[in-house]
């Protein structure tokens, strides 16, 4: 009998060293006690099905479960009115509010989904737009860069044109000159030759008069 007591004792330190989160079956109402027994003091008229309560002990002889309520209450009530999981009806509830919930994100990712659909397709616009627009901007910078190549090869040619009338003005230069010079040699001939008729008039009229004179002698003779 002394063991047997030992035994109970032990039990019920090892019930009092853990603790755990049970619920209250699906059963109306449980009465809360306070002790393991119903010939003790009710301390909770009834606990409603779904409860969460906190097991503070249990004990596997009597049957019972020490409890704490959310709201502090402690008691005692059987064991066997706990269950791991909340009842059918709240896990109902809680699924139907998840399922609200997943219903509120899907619209809400569906709405994102238009969102970004929309983007894509204005973003799908704007490149189709740019690309037109770096098209047009490259054939006019082809444009331009001809248009460039051809600036530069005119002002190459104009700079060889200007040259080559620099060339042709000194050469005129020099060819004014080079007639001056003819001009001004012309002239001298021209004044050395006038001074050679006149000297050769001048010897003329004092020779031919001694001819005329040497034949009248000769004539009188």
């Amino acid at each position: 009998m002394k063991i047997f007591a030992q035994l109970i004792s032990l039990l019920l330190l090892t019930a009092n060293a853990w603790s755990e989160t049970k619920y209250i079956d699906d059963t109306l109402l449980v009465p809360l006690r306070s002790g393991e027994g119903t010939g003790f003091r009710i301390v909770h008229k009834g606990l409603k099905s779904g409860t969460q309560l906190e097991v503070i002990s249990r004990n596997v002889v009597s049957g019972y479960s020490q409890v704490r309520t959310r709201s502090g209450i402690e008691g005692y009530l059987p064991s066997r009115y706990l269950i791991n999981t909340p009842i059918a009806r709240d896990r109902l509830i809680t699924i139907n509010k998840e399922l609200e919930t997943f219903r509120e994100e899907n619209a809400s990712l569906s709405t994102q989904v238009d969102s970004l659909q929309n983007e894509l397709n204005t973003l799908k616009q704007t490149h189709t737009s740019t690309a037109q627009e770096l098209e047009i901007h490259t054939q006019e910078l082809s444009r331009v860069k001809s248009v460039s190549s051809d600036a530069l090869n005119l002002e190459r040619r104009n700079i060889e044109l200007r040259e080559g009338n620099e060339t042709l003005r000194n050469e005129l230069e020099l060819l004014q000159v080079e007639n001056a010079r003819l001009n001004d040699k012309s002239e001298s001939n021209m004044l050395l030759i006038g001074g050679g008729l006149v000297l050769l008039g001048a010897i003329l009229a004092i020779i031919l008069p001694l001819l005329k004179s040497g034949k009248r002698g000769e004539s009188w003779a």
